[in-house]
């Protein structure tokens, strides 16, 4: 690993990843090192390409791309959170390596680029925070020059294994409440980390003017040991700056005592146990 990613596996280990175990960092940084691989690896691309990766967040397509291309590529950072693309810049500066990258503040919903510019567009991770996705694939089709690519990685959430699904009535007070809870707002239409799936990624790519359209979904299971500190996160951090906390989403049901029960019965059934978890990801590629 270079200088560029090294100094960004760092800095996420330190804050993103602070509450993990040694342990879960390493399984969880090698995770994203291998979706970045395949996006990018997906992606065919060559030097002299415009490249941007939009929703940049910690800049793991971005970096990736600088890894292998260097100043051989322009690329793009695009984030419409300022404080990602400066976490990014400063990354960036703190390495040597060579390169042809500059920043955009842009929302993936209104790209402030000029039409048929880029000959690749990248997101990871994005979709799940955008609620209408149809949008925000016309504005990647826009961007593109004819023949370009987009090319992606999306966790189908929907589809995760539940909190309900790791516990039971005799370590819950009230199980059925959360589970009913937890069904709901897992399943909210107007939630943009719930409300797509396979299926409907394929049709709306097709409909903003996309063609070969391939969404590729992938099982990924695992195992790990839950600390008391993981499952306090799990609760109290936010998915993304503009969404609610688990703890939240279940407020929207129970009053406090109720849901502070509820946690720590949870910290009390998972703290140290060995836990297995599903879920299903998704790979895109498509072209205009």
């Amino acid at each position: 690993m270079e200088e560029i990613c090294k100094n960004w596996s760092t800095w996420l280990k330190k804050t993103r990843f602070s509450y993990m175990s040694e342990e879960q960092k390493n399984q969880t940084l090698n995770w994203l090192i291998s979706v970045r691989d395949i996006v990018i690896l997906t992606a065919e691309i060559q030097k002299g390409y415009k490249v941007a990766d939009f929703g940049c967040g910690s800049g793991l397509l971005g970096f990736g791309i600088l890894e292998k291309f260097k100043d051989s590529v322009e690329l793009i950072f695009s984030d419409k959170f300022s404080d990602c693309l400066d976490e990014c810049k400063k990354i960036l500066e703190s390495s040597n390596t060579p390169h042809n990258a500059r920043f955009l503040q842009s929302d993936v919903a209104d790209i402030k680029l000029e039409s048929n510019y880029l000959d690749r567009a990248l997101t990871r991770s994005v979709l799940v925070h955008v609620k209408d996705k149809l949008p925000a694939f016309k504005e990647l089709q826009r961007v593109l020059k004819p023949g370009g690519q987009y090319c992606a990685f999306e966790p189908i959430i929907s589809e995760n294994t539940r909190y309900y699904e790791l516990l039971t009535p005799d370590n819950i007070s009230d199980y059925e409440d959360f589970k009913h809870a937890e069904m709901e707002f897992m399943s909210n239409p107007d939630d943009p980390l719930v409300n797509f799936n396979a299926e409907s990624l394929d049709k709306d790519l097709y409909e903003a003017g996309f063609a070969d359209v391939l969404v590729s979904v992938n099982p990924v299971v695992s195992k790990y040991v839950v600390s008391k500190d993981a499952v306090e996160t799990w609760f109290s951090a936010p998915p993304a700056p503009d969404q609610k906390t688990m703890k939240q989403r279940f407020l929207d049901y129970f009053d406090e005592q109720k849901v502070d029960n509820f946690i720590k019965e949870v910290v009390l059934a998972l703290s140290d146990k060995e836990v297995q978890v599903s879920a299903r990801t998704a790979i895109i590629k498509a072209k205009k």
